[in-house]
C-alpha cells in the first residue's frame, strides 16, 4: 500500500498536511497522529473521513466568527457617538466569544459603570476575568450574580464561582457551592472543575472517581457534543495522569 504513495504526489503531501493541521487544532485521540504519519496519504484520507468531515458540522461557528468581527468593528464605531450600556455590553459579549478577555472586561467595566443593574454584565465580566486567570477579580462579580440567583445560567455561575474559590486557595468556600452544583449540573466543565478541586484537597481517590465519571460521560454524548466538549475530556485525561503519579 505504501509503495503506491508516489502516485499521489504532491497531493498526498497536501492531504497529510491538511490532516496534521486539523489534528493539532482539534486534538482527537492520539493514535490518529501515527495513522497520519506512518500510513501516508491513505492514513490522512482515513483520518479526514472519520474526524475531519464530521467537524464540518461545527463550521457555522467558524463562519459566525467573521460576522462577530464585523459587528465588533461596527459597535466600536457606534460607541464613539453613543456610549450606551447596551452597546458596551453587546461589544463585551462579542469580545468574550472571541476570547479577547482583556478587551471584553474593559467593555463590561463601561457597561457596569453606566448601568449596574444587569446580572449578565457582571457574569460576563467575571468570565472575562476567569479567562485572564484573574480569580481575585472574578470572584466579586460571580458572587454578585449567585447572590441574586443561585441557579443563574443553569448553575454554571455557581460552578464557576466555586472553581474560582478553589483556584485562589479558598477551599472552604468552594465546598458548599460544589456540593450544591454537582447535584444539578453534570456538564463536563463542572465535573472537571470538581475533580480538580478534590485534587487540591489532597483527596486523589475521589478526584479519580469524578474524573472517570467525566470520561465515562463521553460515551453517552452524541457525536457532535463529544466534539464540542473535547477540551474538557482532554483536560480530564491529563488530570487522570497527574493523579496516577500522585
Amino acid at each position: 500500500m505504501f509503495g503506491l504513495s508516489h502516485l499521489f504526489y504532491p497531493w498526498g503531501l497536501v492531504l497529510q498536511a491538511a490532516a496534521m493541521i486539523h489534528f493539532f487544532r482539534r486534538r482527537p485521540e492520539n493514535y490518529w497522529f501515527y495513522v497520519i504519519l506512518f500510513a501516508g496519504p491513505f492514513g490522512a484520507a482515513a483520518y479526514l473521513v472519520v474526524e475531519g468531515i464530521p467537524d464540518l458540522g461545527l463550521l457555522p461557528g467558524f463562519w459566525q466568527g467573521f460576522g462577530r468581527r464585523n459587528r465588533i468593528k461596527i459597535l466600536e464605531t457606534q460607541i464613539l457617538d453613543n456610549p450606551s450600556p447596551g452597546n458596551y455590553e453587546e461589544l463585551g459579549e462579542l469580545l468574550l466569544e472571541q476570547k479577547r478577555y482583556a478587551q471584553a472586561r474593559e467593555a463590561f467595566n463601561h457597561a457596569i459603570a453606566a448601568r449596574n443593574d444587569s446580572p449578565y454584565a457582571y457574569y460576563h465580566r467575571g468570565q472575562s476575568s476567569l479567562g485572564l486567570r484573574d480569580y481575585a477579580a472574578a470572584i466579586p462579580d460571580l458572587e454578585h450574580v449567585v447572590a441574586k440567583d443561585p441557579k443563574f445560567d443553569y448553575y454554571r455561575a455557581a460552578g464557576l464561582l466555586a472553581d474560582a474559590y478553589a483556584r485562589s486557595g479558598r477551599l472552604d468556600l468552594a465546598q458548599p457551592l460544589f456540593g450544591n452544583v454537582t447535584q444539578f449540573s453534570t456538564t463536563p466543565e463542572t465535573l472537571y472543575n470538581y475533580a480538580n478541586y478534590l485534587k487540591l484537597l489532597n483527596r486523589p481517590g475521589e478526584a479519580r472517581e469524578w474524573t472517570q465519571k467525566l470520561l465515562a460521560k463521553k460515551r453517552t454524548l452524541p457525536r457532535y457534543m463529544q466534539r464540542l466538549e473535547r477540551p474538557w475530556f482532554r483536560k480530564a485525561k491529563s488530570l487522570e495522569k497527574d493523579l496516577a503519579r500522585a
